[in-house]
């Protein structure tokens, strides 16, 4: 026996006829049923049509009696004939067959065929828990209705069609909403993904059959009608999502992929009439901006919201082309409700979408041209005082609550708030109203950010993290512009970006501080531009107490990382120290601060003394200067510094650079206060470097030979074996001293060496440089004061001159030592005529030596540790004296300078008594051969009378040592010759005799 269904019963009363049924639905429908389900309601078909072909779904034509006992069916859900109760299935095909015959049923059909879509979506996910659970192999006891789900689908495919008119409006009303309630229904079962899992959640629904055939229906649907009237199936789309959001957010995505610029017109087509309808054109709407209030009164904003907020991710360009074409739109002279009311409804969505706001803000903000808001200004101009103000705030809410584009929606604001310049053109100009509305949302913009930030608090583990401000989160990237815009001075726009620094500080600290510190001491250049970077300090400090030390740690990062160039650090550095100059007064202070912050950073800031640019190196070492010395710093460090800096004194001085070489010389004074072992170190280098063959020219000593350089002749020379070199002169080592030592003159076969010109130096610059290195000498070494003979009234520590002592013997003579304090007899230079020749030498190619000696000598005893070299010049000079044929002492003018300097310093150094120390007052009225009679006497004295610093007493009155003379061997043996020499010549030094008397 057949199962009881509507083809059956209908067969079973028209056998008659003679019709067979096939037991499906394979028939076609007479031409009045066909013209009546295609024709809106109450529109009948014309008799005379001709039949069109009918879905596979369709059945045969019923009577009055069978489509009575079709609806009786329908309602009771039992077979009339039978009397048995319709299966799900059959209930289904009862209702498609209504659907066919009898359009006024359509509503009761489609509400009937909702259970059979909630069916097949409930053993969908049974069968998907099933297989979840691993009982993959039972299947849900559930009817198979996917046959059903079919002829539906082609049933309603067919209507939308035939006529879209009467049914595409209907059927997408009713897919749309059948597919919001299915999805809120089984939000919560197993196995459905959460709302916030979009993707997840549109692969399960669109792999059931059932949602996935609403979905197709209502494609269709909006298809047929998107030409002409898409706003119904908008309509049931917006208040859908009204209702079933956020569960029917899938729904939304997969249409709004399909359709996307369509739904993007009419979405906010419809949301804007329905904000005209529910809401008013004015501002009372936005009085306080909430999402909440915009839903009781303009249900449809927050799906409007919703929608796009799901198509902005993919789609953003789309939606800010529409949203832009709909507020140019309604700034046109005509302006009709919906024009009226576009502004506000555009600045509600902003409210509530930051999405959209993003995608909006920064293209908004470039089209906004003078003509622009001068026809905003005209159109808002007769709207109530109180709905400006609430404009304006929500204007000033929107800029807090925007990211993309915050600089430059910031710039036109205070472009725009500026005043006119006499240069602008007529027509670009904006009205004053638009400049005062300008300023005062600027104002109010600062106000409400700084509420924001003092407001936000310090977040813990207990309370909630602090509330962000995307406006200064975007802005923290533009530190570097907004510190440029602030040092042009520019009237108010000055005032206003260096409060917005302020808040941007306080808002991202410790980072943006530091940044906005750096950038303001890196670029500017004069005092009014300076202060505005210790006016910024003084407002931070007292919320940030390691501002300074972020902010130089910074400066040293960007340093190192190559990120100034060398202008930029040559102005940092020169800010740094007029601060710490200007700002030092009291421990709390910037500059004091500053200095600290400074010198933990020496290192870093010392390697730059060394830099190629000399003027960053000079304002380099003013930093170094006046930065106050840390109590503690590693040697290493503290050597180097010191070396950078000797080096960096004697650059500046053979430049020529007054300003550099007093920046130099401080900074050297400060170092050699850091210890003691820093002031012997400089004290070492300082003489070291001033007798560098590079550097003696400087103060009038020979320069060093040159180097061979690129001259292919002087290569030609050079390409010889070291070996061969070695064979030639018949030893490796050179036995200083000895039968052995070579002299080399030039290369057998080559000729001698070439003559060499040295360049000569005016004796002004020389006679300043000696001076300049010898006050600086002089300071190092602890001296009370500096004159113009600092040999003669300079008070020198003795540490620091037996420090240059040192030095001096160890430059000039490497292979001795100072255990030789001991004067051997005259007959012991015949040993070391070599060795005294290069003494000689190094005192006649280096006048600066003999400035050196009386700096020791103003330091006794220190000169005492100088007794080889003296020992070697006054036997080079004896030996000069003795040989000399010439009449008189001035035909060698160099051998008498030197002899009158050196038994003046002796004197000085008290390794003499005053008596033969006087003697060289004398030297230039004698013949040679009394000079050395004179000087032999002066070595017999030291002979037996030998300089040891144990022969000098400290005086606790004055602070100095001297020595006793009378304590010494007789002085009067020593005399003789002194004696005898004036009484030779009393004709011309009868009046000196008084000064040689004991």
């Amino acid at each position: 026996m057949l199962p009881s269904t509507p083809l059956n019963r209908a067969q079973a009363q028209k056998g008659s006829r003679g019709d067979k049924g096939t037991g499906s639905s394979a028939a076609f429908l007479p031409l009045g049923g066909m013209s009546a389900l295609c024709d809106p309601p109450g529109v009948a078909g014309h008799p005379g049509s001709t039949p069109s072909p009918k879905p596979a779904a369709a059945s045969p034509s019923l009577s009055s009696q069978e489509l009575a006992q079709e609806i009786k069916a329908f309602l009771s859900g039992v077979d009339p004939l039978h009397g048995n109760k319709l299966t799900l299935k059959e209930h289904a095909r009862c209702a498609i067959l209504l659907l066919r015959s009898l359009p006024p049923a359509r509503s009761a059909v489609l509400d009937h065929l909702r259970g059979v879509f909630d069916e097949y979506v409930c053993t969908y996910l049974l069968d998907l828990e099933s297989s979840e659970g691993g009982l993959g192999s039972i299947r849900s006891q559930g009817p198979n209705l996917d046959d059903v789900v079919q002829e539906i689908q082609a049933v309603l495919s067919e209507f939308v069609r035939m006529n879209p008119k009467a049914w595409a409006g209907l059927v997408s009303a009713w897919s749309i909403d059948l597919m919001g309630q299915l999805s809120s229904k089984y939000a919560g079962r197993h196995g459905v993904p959460h709302a916030s899992s979009l993707n997840e959640l549109l692969q399960l629904w669109m792999s059931c059959k059932a949602t996935r055939t609403l979905m197709e229906i209502y494609t269709q649907c909006l298809s047929s009608m998107i030409s002409t009237c898409p706003d119904a199936c908008v309509d049931a789309l917006l208040d859908t999502s009204v209702q079933h959001s956020p569960h029917f957010d899938w729904v939304v995505a997969h249409i709004g992929s399909s359709f996307p610029n369509t739904i993007i017109n009419r979405v906010l087509s419809c949301g804007l009439k329905d904000f005209c309808m529910h809401g008013t054109a004015s501002a009372d709407l936005l009085l306080f901006p909430s999402a909440t209030a915009a839903d009781k009164r303009v249900p449809k904003i927050a799906s409007v919201v919703g929608i796009l907020g799901h198509l902005a991710s993919r789609h953003s360009e789309s939606i800010k082309q529409e949203l832009l074409r709909m507020f140019h739109g309604s700034l046109g002279p005509t302006r009709d409700q919906q024009q009226k009311a576009t502004v506000p409804f555009l600045l509600q969505l902003a409210v509530m979408s930051p999405t959209l706001l993003g995608t909006i803000s920064a293209e908004l903000v470039d089209s906004l041209k003078p003509g622009v808001l001068n026809q905003l200004h005209q159109h808002f101009a007769s709207l109530p005082r109180e709905d400006l103000e609430n404009m304006v705030s929500i204007v000033v809410h929107l800029i807090c609550q925007t990211s993309g584009g915050a600089y430059r929606t910031l710039q036109f604001l205070i472009n725009t708030a500026m005043p006119a310049s006499v240069i602008t053109t007529p027509g670009l100009a904006v009205h004053d109203s638009v400049r005062e509305a300008c300023d005062r949302v600027i104002q109010l913009l600062l106000l409400n950010l700084q509420k924001l930030v003092y407001n936000r608090g310090s977040a813990s583990l207990a309370e909630a993290p602090p509330r962000p401000v995307p406006f200064l989160d975007e802005l923290k990237g533009h530190v570097r512009e907004l510190c440029v815009e602030t040092l042009r001075l520019e009237r108010k726009r000055f005032l206003w970006q260096h409060q917005l620094l302020v808040l941007l500080s306080v808002y991202c600290t410790p980072s943006c501080a530091s940044e906005a510190l750096f950038f303001l001491l890196t670029l500017a250049k004069s005092q009014e531009e300076l202060s505005l970077a210790t006016q910024l300090h003084a407002v931070l400090s007292s919320c940030m107490s390691d501002l300074l030390p972020a902010t130089v740690k910074k400066c040293v990062c960007q340093i190192h990382a190559g990120g100034l160039s060398e202008q930029h650090m040559a102005q940092l550095f020169q800010n740094l120290a007029l601060i710490m100059q200007r700002e030092s007064e009291g421990p709390a202070s910037m500059g004091h601060q500053l200095g600290e912050a400074v010198a933990a950073h020496l290192y870093d800031f010392g390697q730059l003394l060394l830099h190629c640019n000399p003027e960053v190196a000079q304002v380099a070492a003013l930093l170094l200067s006046v930065c106050p010395m840390p109590k503690a710093i590693r040697p290493a460090h503290l050597l180097f510094l010191i070396r950078s800096a000797v080096h960096h004194f004697f650059l500046v001085l053979r430049c020529k650079c007054p300003t550099g070489i007093s920046y130099g010389s401080r900074l050297l004074c400060c170092l050699s206060g850091a210890s003691p072992t820093a002031g012997k170190a400089i004290l070492q280098y300082l003489v070291e470097g001033a007798l560098h063959p590079g550097n003696a020219e400087l103060f009038g000593g020979l320069p060093e030979p040159p180097a061979v350089g690129n001259d292919p002749a002087a290569l030609e020379g050079t390409k010889v074996s070291l070996l061969d070199i070695n064979r030639r002169f018949m030893a490796a080592v050179n036995f200083s001293g000895s039968v052995w030592s070579v002299f080399h003159a030039g290369v057998i076969g080559r000729g001698l060496k070439p003559p060499h010109a040295p360049y000569q130096r005016e004796p002004e610059e020389v006679s300043h440089n000696v001076q300049t290195f010898l006050g600086l000498l002089l300071r190092c070494c602890g001296a009370e004061h500096c004159g113009p003979e600092p040999s003669q009234h300079a008070a020198v520590s003795p540490e620091a001159a037996k420090t240059v002592a040192v030095v001096l013997v160890e430059t000039v003579c490497p292979d001795i030592t100072n255990s030789e304090l001991a004067w051997p007899p005259e007959e012991h230079t015949r040993n070391t005529v070599e060795r005294d020749i290069q003494i000689g030498r190094a005192f006649r190619d280096n006048p600066l030596l003999f400035q050196l000696l009386s700096l020791v000598a103003a330091g006794r005893p220190a000169l005492c540790y100088c007794s080889v070299l003296l020992r070697g010049l006054l036997a080079t000079l004896m030996a000069h004296w003795e040989a000399s044929r010439e009449n008189d002492t001035t035909s060698s003018p160099w051998h008498l300078q030197a002899s009158c300097a050196l038994v003046a310093c002796m004197g000085e150094g008290h390794l003499l008594p005053p008596v033969l120390s006087n003697m060289h007052e004398i030297f230039d009225q004698l013949a040679p051969f009394e000079v050395h009679l004179l000087l032999l006497s002066v070595w017999d004295y030291m002979r037996d009378n030998s300089p040891l610093p144990q022969k000098f007493t400290f005086n606790a009155g004055t602070g100095l040592f001297f020595r006793d003379f009378s304590r010494d061997t007789d002085i009067g043996k020593y005399l003789c010759v002194l004696h005898s020499v004036l009484h030779k010549n009393i004709d011309r030094l009868g009046l000196l005799s008084g000064r040689f008397q004991i």
